[in-house]
């Protein structure tokens, strides 16, 4: 078993991206960064090596983040988010590459809640499909079908603005 110092170094970054996929919002993702590193500090002895460190971790993060939400009693929209991280920047190839982002997750957002947080997980927390089934307590090959009918799923929400039903 690797040492907490070792952990925290070689997962954080891990950790990080994929609250920030969920919450979209720098400071709450750092605070919640922290809050997993230290939950899984105090039930390290607890983990039995039954899935990666990386997949346990997420698994606390995701969580701590449900446990977010219910306090706030409220889902932020995934417009309301991306406003709050975007910041436009004068050059006109950011200012495209921004409006490519927002229309990818415009559409994302209108994707059924599952196969949202594959693509989220898979785009911005640049996991593996292995981690994303293993987090969402499915197989990989599960992750993978999930995504790749998502990418079709968006082809369908560009060409007619709104996801059909299959």
């Amino acid at each position: 078993m690797q040492n907490v110092e070792e952990i925290y170094r070689q997962y954080f970054s891990v950790v990080y991206k994929y609250l920030f996929c969920l919450t979209h919002n720098d400071n709450l993702t750092e605070e919640l960064t922290q809050e997993t590193f230290f939950k899984a500090i105090k039930s390290l002895n607890s983990f039995n090596g039954d899935c990666k460190i990386q997949v346990w971790l997420c698994q606390i993060a995701k969580n701590l983040w449900y446990d977010e939400l219910k306090r706030k009693k409220r889902y932020k929209s995934l417009e309301e988010e991306e406003d709050n991280l975007i910041a436009i920047e004068d050059t006109e190839m950011i200012v495209i590459e921004n409006e490519n982002r927002r229309k990818l997750f415009e559409n994302i957002n209108k994707l059924d809640n599952t196969t949202k947080e594959v693509m989220l997980l898979r785009i911005n927390g640049n996991l593996s499909f292995k981690d994303i089934g293993e987090i969402l307590g499915k197989t990989e090959t599960w992750a993978r079908v999930t995504f790749y009918r998502g990418k079709q799923k968006l082809k369908e929400v560009e060409k007619y603005g709104k996801e059909r039903t299959m």
